[in-house]
């Protein structure tokens, strides 16, 4: 029989609602997904693979839980795939021993090396990079190209910053202990934390908001914003936000930190040869090409040609350090961010 997700709405606190399931009177194949990806970003593929496969995709959306939900379920789990945001919650999943080592010919040709599980339990789907953020009026081109120059005493009091516990920029800094080392990576922080503006706070698209209006000149942000509020027709004046900064892609100490969007089996998933097709299909040409333009990603497949406000940002020279490297480095991360007490603001 075909079990059919319906959907819940999830609340703010993000915790996902107990399933509703419908049995249809006609036995189709399906998949079923436990999505931290918006149903919108979901939709237009999971329409194109039912359209292309007969293959009926059922999916629950959530902002948190999903690890939580699946452990508890257990064997009785209804879900074949999870699909994320970090490479954090990937890890997490694959360390709690939730999903399954798969190997597909056609994920390891479209997925680079350093962008999935060794072991295969997790796979890159799109990639975001965490780039400097400047201002246009008050930032020289070619004064600051990398993340080191955040540090320099040109730009004390000048620099803005979300909490840097948030799962992107632990993520960045597990990445600069990856290259750097922790007395190097320390250092930084230490300069960074003097540099900044105010406490880190608000969400990424609140450093561009203070760099519009003046409260900083330089900020660390994750590419895409940039594309969200140039296109933002609900909020016309987060268009003012982009056009007061333009994207610096640093290129040393291993270039511009990534992360990804990314997929893995459920361990014990009842539709796992579906699952499988479902994670091939979102890594065709096509399929990249729709997932990444709908959040102004990068594709993770070589040769899909981005959208063009993603390829008037300029090159981007991405870390090729293995994301599974920079996962089991994050609770090092963590725990410096705690000692050098940056969280707290430049004055405390």
């Amino acid at each position: 029989m075909n079990l059919k997700f319906v959907v819940p709405i999830i609340a703010a606190a993000g915790i996902i609602a107990p399933s509703i399931f419908v049995q249809n009177s006609v036995s189709a194949e399906e998949v079923n997904l436990y999505s931290f990806r918006q149903p919108f970003l979901l939709k237009p593929l999971s329409d194109a693979f039912t359209k292309q496969t007969g293959i009926i995709v059922n999916s629950v959306y959530a902002k948190t839980g999903v690890l939580e939900r699946i452990k508890a379920e257990g064997a009785n789990t209804a879900a074949d795939v999870v699909l994320t945001v970090d490479i954090g919650r990937l890890y997490e999943m694959a360390e709690a021993g939730v999903l399954e080592s798969i190997h597909s010919p056609i994920i390891d040709a479209a997925v680079p090396t350093a962008y999935r599980d060794p072991d295969g339990q997790w796979f890159s789907l799109t990639s975001r990079a965490r780039v400097i953020y400047v201002s246009k009026d008050r930032v020289a081109p070619g004064a600051i190209t990398n993340y080191s120059d955040l540090i320099k005493l040109a730009y004390r009091g000048k620099v803005c910053i979300r909490s840097v516990k948030h799962d992107y920029n632990v993520a960045l800094i597990a990445a600069m202990i990856a290259h750097k080392g922790k007395a190097g990576t320390e250092t930084w922080l230490r300069g960074l934390k003097k540099n900044l503006a105010r406490k880190p706070q608000g969400n990424d698209r609140a450093q561009a908001k203070a760099i519009f209006e003046g409260e900083c000149d330089v900020a660390l942000m994750n590419t895409y914003y940039m594309g969200i509020m140039a296109t933002n027709e609900k909020d016309p004046v987060q268009k003012e936000w982009a056009a007061a900064s333009r994207i610096v892609f640093p290129d040393k100490d291993g270039g511009t930190h990534i992360n990804v969007s990314g997929a893995g089996v459920v361990k014990g998933a009842h539709n796992k040869t579906n699952a499988i097709k479902f994670i091939e299909f979102l890594l065709s040409d096509e399929s990249q090409r729709i997932y990444a333009e709908k959040n102004m990603e990068y594709p993770i497949k070589a040769g899909v040609a981005l959208h063009p406000i993603v390829a008037s940002w300029g090159t981007l020279n991405p870390d090729t350090i293995s994301l599974k490297k920079v996962a089991e480095l994050r609770a090092t991360a963590t725990r410096l961010i705690d000692t050098v007490g940056i969280e707290f603001g430049p004055g405390a």
